[in-house]
């Protein structure tokens, strides 16, 4: 594959979590980074990006708007 991975598509679309309850789009055929794990699936982008955004907890430390 060329390009970038994470640019739109169809297929394959995984949201993952870290321990700090951040949420990432990634694509299934890639390695996840450690401390990551898969809490989604879709073949959708605009449906993973939905339960990211729907289940995003910022840092503590994080001000929020």
């Amino acid at each position: 594959m060329s390009g970038n991975p994470f640019d739109g598509g169809e297929g394959d679309w995984l949201v993952v979590a870290n321990d700090a309850g951040q949420h990432a789009l990634w694509r299934r055929y890639l390695e996840l980074p450690k401390g990551w794990r898969t809490v989604h699936r879709a073949t959708r982008r605009d449906d993973a990006l939905d339960y990211a955004e729907q289940h995003f907890t910022a840092p503590v430390d994080t001000p929020t708007a």
